[in-house]
């Protein structure tokens, strides 16, 4: 899977991925600062009934959100030294517990993440258009 959009298709992609991969518990997303992780995973969490503001849990490491009766971790681990850390901040505890877990800056803990982790790569083709991919 691999599609070029501009920001303000956001909704119609975050549906898009939801149709798609709706089924699988935990995504990472990987891309570098600036490439929209966080306001991809907003538009994602909108699409699936969440009407609080989504924000990036940068410091916290994790926000909660209810999702229709769903509970939705959205975890950023930009800040995390190491794996040891991940676990402190309760992030097995919650991909047992969560309906749906999105995760930004996997790489810096990757050997928590579950075997069927779905895996989304961002790429900023300039300003106000990015691409998503499925890494092989």
């Amino acid at each position: 899977m691999e599609m070029s959009y501009s920001l303000s298709e956001l909704s119609q992609v975050a549906g898009d991925l939801l149709k798609a991969y709706g089924q699988k518990p935990i995504w990472a997303f990987q891309a570098p600062m600036g490439a929209g992780k966080t306001t991809l995973i907003a538009a994602i969490c909108k699409e699936m009934g969440i009407t609080d503001h989504v924000t990036s849990p940068t410091f916290a490491i994790m926000n909660e959100y209810d999702a229709a009766g769903k509970l939705v971790f959205h975890m950023d681990w930009y800040r995390l030294h190491d794996e040891k850390e991940a676990l402190r901040a309760g992030v097995e505890a919650a991909f047992e517990q969560a309906d749906h877990c999105f995760i930004e800056w996997p790489e810096n803990a990757k050997g928590l993440l579950p075997e069927d982790t779905q895996v989304f790569q961002i790429e900023i083709l300039d300003p106000e258009h990015r691409r998503i991919f499925i890494p092989s």
